[in-house]
């Protein structure tokens, strides 16, 4: 393991002790404290606490409960362990051992098979790669699902909230009226964007990072928190676009084309000279296995097109043709070189 694959390591080891320890009891002074030095450290820390209690509650719900007459499963006990007072000091500390390398293992499996392990726990809606999906919410809002995204909602009396939790989505949202009097949010990446009108698309960049795009009238773009520069919130308008961060804050997207970024949605991909390596990478969103690109001085080669999603092989046979690469198809990769 290299020393930043040890660090990651080390981080999710931490993390899930945390995690065991806050549903156990509750943290003494001390315990608190060291607890808000330890996410302060480092910017990935709160997301990573943040994931492994997502995925205690996620093993949760899988419904691991102890026989009447059996041995309680690890989960359940660990779950049980708020009345762990009447416990020898020494179990307690053995079981929060056992339930945090357990939630370790858990940990690890869904990072190293993606984001899609743990999203059928997390999510409400998703798509494989390649797939494009409408779906209609309760209160008759549509939302297209890009390939490979998921989205949870989380609807109550006081809005109607959806959690981004993978790739894109477009979002045409039913107005407020009449009886419908709750705003419409969708959250992703430490950020909102709250509707003001009718359609926009949300893509999660990463664990901190996300981008709003506004396709009819308007909508509010926040951050949960200050940024460390740069705005907080900002309204987009029709045609307007923003990336944010908790570092630059919401930043506006000038030369992004939003009708373009959302082809997908039409059936196909636009690329207006656009990278070599950035078109890989797109295709690799959409195509069954990986295409990789071996030779970096065909990186910066400039591709235009328009690739059906349903004819992506063609497409990547057209572009080994064209630019004159060799193209080797192994099991699951496509190396172009």
């Amino acid at each position: 393991m290299n020393s930043q694959g040890s660090q990651e390591h080390s981080i999710t080891e931490a993390a899930a002790d945390w995690a065991v320890r806050l549903q156990a009891r509750e943290l003494s002074a001390a315990e608190q404290v060291e607890l808000a030095r330890w996410q302060a450290a480092d910017p990935r820390h709160p997301e990573a606490l943040a994931f492994a209690q997502r995925t205690w509650d996620a093993l949760g719900a899988l419904h691991l409960e102890p026989a009447p007459t059996g041995t309680a499963p690890l989960l359940h006990r660990a779950r049980q362990a708020k009345g762990a007072a009447r416990r020898p000091p020494r179990r307690r500390r053995i079981l929060r051992a056992a339930s945090a390398a357990m939630l370790v293992m858990a940990l690890a499996l869904g990072w190293l098979q993606g984001p899609q392990a743990l999203l059928y726990l997390e999510a409400d809606y998703l798509t494989g790669k390649g797939e494009v999906r409408t779906v209609r919410l309760a209160d008759g809002s549509q939302v297209e699902l890009d390939s490979t995204s998921a989205i949870r909602v989380d609807f109550s009396t006081s809005q109607r909230q959806v959690v981004l939790l993978a790739g894109s989505a477009i979002f045409d949202v039913a107005p407020m009226a009449g009886d419908e009097t709750r705003p419409f949010v969708v959250r992703s990446s430490g950020g909102q964007a709250r509707a003001l009108g009718t359609r926009f698309v949300v893509g999660r960049e990463g664990p901190g990072q996300a981008w709003v795009g506004v396709l009819q009238h308007s909508v509010a773009v926040s951050l949960d928190d200050p940024a460390r520069q740069g705005a907080r919130e900002q309204v987009l308008q029709e045609g307007q676009s923003a990336r944010y961060d908790s570092n630059s804050g919401v930043v506006a997207l000038d030369g992004l084309d939003l009708q373009r970024a959302t082809s997908w949605r039409r059936g196909f991909l636009v690329f207006d000279r656009q990278p070599l390596a950035a078109v890989i990478e797109r295709l690799n969103h959409y195509r069954p296995g990986r295409v990789v690109l071996a030779n970096d001085a065909l990186a910066q080669r400039q591709v235009s097109g328009v690739f059906h999603l349903d004819m992506l092989d063609a497409a990547l046979a057209s572009l080994t043709q064209e630019l004159k690469m060799q193209r080797l198809d192994l099991p699951g990769v496509s190396l172009i070189y």
